[in-house]
């Protein structure tokens, strides 16, 4: 009887203790959920300096290169239309369509919108935007920008929509909780833009185009847990010297542009995240100078 007795006890302590348990946790998605909310309402005040439109053929071709090599194909689609790139059931992310078309959201830009957008991951109304890589983008010189913006604006009209982001709500609730960061709270939006480089195979240049690094492989280049990536996505590489950095697979430059342009390491084995469809498009002068910068970190 006694031994029934504390049995019945023990259990009602660990039921008691369980439904405590699941209330926390509630409670703490409830609260996460709240805050992400409150979030992406707050107005990111930052003093953005306007860069004058460009319409002259050098600033376009650059412009299309840029467009082409350094990601926004893979978010935005070839033709700006926008495109969903991540579509897992419960976490479906896609970038809205950048031409002046139906449901495009650039129509009403202004330059100081676009310096906003892409420099500093801020739409005209101050928010912030929550997947758009401005950490990549934020060290543009002003005529790498002035160009990429000139491209765009000469995008044919299209048929589209504006931005998708629909996260699991744990995953919202980290947001909300700073675990993840949307792109304004990545950037050091006191940075003054940076100077031209010139375009060659050198250190100087192999450090400008590791910018477009930052978003995935982090700030010193150490690699780790993509942020706000799906569960199922493998860390990014390394790239800084010491242990575990991969750089060791890619002893000269034509190494690297190999994996660039097939999307396989040396042995074979595919890369499973890096953005080819953008990353092939690089040009040799780029990945030889990044090459020649990685390895000399």
């Amino acid at each position: 009887m006694t031994t029934t007795k504390n049995r019945t006890r023990w259990w009602r302590v660990l039921a008691i203790g369980l439904g405590t348990l699941v209330l926390l946790a509630a409670a703490a998605l409830a609260t996460g959920i709240y805050l992400a909310e409150r979030k992406q309402q707050r107005r990111v005040d930052v003093a953005v300096q306007p860069v004058p439109y460009k319409t002259d053929a050098a600033a376009l071709e650059r412009g299309r290169y840029l467009y082409a090599s350094r990601g926004c194909v893979d978010c935005h689609g070839a033709n700006g239309a926008g495109r969903t790139f991540v579509d897992d059931g419960a976490l479906t992310i896609a970038g809205p369509n950048i031409t002046t078309g139906p449901g495009g959201v650039v129509a009403t830009y202004q330059p100081v919108d676009w310096v906003r957008a892409i420099r500093h991951g801020i739409t005209p109304l101050g928010r912030a935007l929550m997947v758009m890589p401005s950490e990549d983008y934020n060290r543009f010189t002003d005529d790498d920008l002035a160009a990429l913006v000139a491209h765009v604006r000469a995008l044919p009209p299209q048929s589209g929509q504006g931005a998708v982001v629909n996260l699991p709500l744990p995953v919202k609730a980290l947001y909300g909780f700073c675990a993840i960061k949307d792109a304004a709270a990545k950037i050091d939006h006191s940075l003054p833009p940076q100077l031209p480089v010139p375009e060659g195979v050198t250190v100087e240049h192999g450090r400008y185009v590791a910018n477009m690094c930052i978003g995935c492989h982090g700030a010193t280049l150490a690699g780790g847990k993509i942020p706000g990536g799906p569960p199922d996505w493998p860390p990014a590489s390394k790239l800084s010297p010491g242990e575990g950095s991969v750089m060791e697979r890619y002893p000269d430059a034509d190494a690297l542009i190999g994996m660039f342009r097939s999307g396989k390491r040396p042995d074979g084995s595919a890369v499973k995240v890096m953005p080819f469809e953008s990353l092939r498009e690089m040009s040799e002068v780029d990945l030889k100078a990044l090459h020649l910068y990685l390895r000399g970190l």
